[in-house]
This record gives C-alpha cells, sequence and structure tokens, in this order.
C-alpha cells in the first residue's frame, strides 16, 4: 500500500471518527440539559439519529458543508430541540385534558338515553352511508379526502351524507324512517326481465 493510499485511508478514517467527537458532544449537551443523566441521554440519541442518518452527511460535506464536528453538533442541537417541543406540547396536552377534566360534570339520565338513541339511529344506518358520515362528521376528513379513502366518486359521497342525514333527521323528528331505497342495475345481471 502505497503512501498516498494510507495518508486517503486515515484521513477518511478520521473525517469519520464519532468517537473522538463523543468528548464535544457531551460538552454541548451538558451545556443544553444542564443535567449529566439528561445529558447522556441526548447524546445517545443524537447518535441514534446520526447513525439513522448518515447518509445526509455525505451529502452535506459534497456540497461544501460542515465537518463530522459541526454535523454530529446539528445532529444533537435538533434532536434537542425536537425532545423540548415534544415535552412541551405534552404539558400543553396534560394541562388542557387536566382543565378539561375539572369542567366536566355528571351528565344527567336524560342525556344518556338520547346519547344512546342517537347511537342507535347511527348504527342503524345503511353501512355505505355511516362509513361516509363517520369520515366527515366524526373524523373531520374533507368531502374529496373522504371519497378517496372510500374509494368512490365525490358525488357519490355527497349523496350517502344526504341521505344518511335526512334519515337521522327523521328519527329527530319522531317521524318513522323511510326503509333505505336500494338502487338497481337496469338491464343487469339482477334484472328479473333477463
Amino acid at each position: 500500500m502505497g503512501r498516498d493510499q494510507a495518508s486517503g485511508q486515515s484521513g477518511r478514517a478520521s473525517r469519520f471518527d464519532v468517537m473522538g467527537q463523543l468528548p464535544v458532544m457531551r460538552r454541548y449537551a451538558r451545556a443544553l440539559t444542564r443535567d449529566d443523566t439528561d445529558a447522556e441521554d441526548l447524546v445517545h440519541d443524537a447518535l441514534v439519529r446520526a447513525y439513522e442518518r448518515r447518509g445526509s452527511f455525505e451529502t452535506e460535506r459534497g456540497a461544501g458543508g460542515k465537518g463530522l464536528r459541526g454535523w454530529l453538533l446539528s445532529v444533537l442541537h435538533n434532536v434537542f430541540v425536537d425532545r423540548r417541543r415534544s415535552r412541551t406540547a405534552e404539558a400543553r396536552r396534560e394541562a388542557e385534558s387536566q382543565a378539561l377534566a375539572e369542567t366536566v360534570s355528571a351528565p344527567a339520565q336524560e342525556h344518556h338515553l338520547r346519547l344512546a338513541q342517537v347511537r342507535d339511529a347511527f348504527m342503524a344506518l345503511p353501512e355505505e352511508q355511516r362509513a361516509a358520515l363517520h369520515l366527515v362528521a366524526i373524523e373531520g376528513l374533507g368531502y374529496a379526502e373522504a371519497a378517496a379513502t372510500l374509494g368512490i366518486p365525490q358525488g357519490t359521497l355527497m349523496s350517502r351524507l344526504s341521505r344518511a342525514r335526512a334519515t337521522l333527521r327523521a328519527i329527530e323528528d319522531g317521524a318513522e324512517a323511510a326503509a333505505p331505497t336500494r338502487l338497481r342495475i337496469v338491464g343487469g345481471a339482477d334484472d328479473p326481465t333477463r
């Protein structure tokens, strides 16, 4: 092996010397977290992410980007920011659920009965109407997204929603819900004249 090859290999090894960067990463992690245990966890998570995204280092390096130290510190910083955001979001969700739990009062018997009636009416809808209404009214999908989810044209979805809502309104008004009508293909395999 020639001298140039040896220096090329040792240069390549030094560019990817992650172990040599651990003290720098630990110092930066301690500065961010102000806790030795959290700093070690942060370094560990950063190394895992760096390993998972090692291909981006090659791309960045080829584009005149940072060296390994800068790249690893950037990964570590991003992991720290992601963890902080996650903790903040979790704390906000817990506070909101705590506030909601405090404002909820025990429902009256009448409310339970009404809810059971609505649930029964919903469950009595034909499957295609129930699926369409669930996706739009409960899951909050837009018409186009719900239609795509069901694999039907948007007009068909609108028709199913209209029939489902009309049936539920009829039940709400106390009227007997009309039996769902089934469309029949004329001239098709179910045509009795054939």
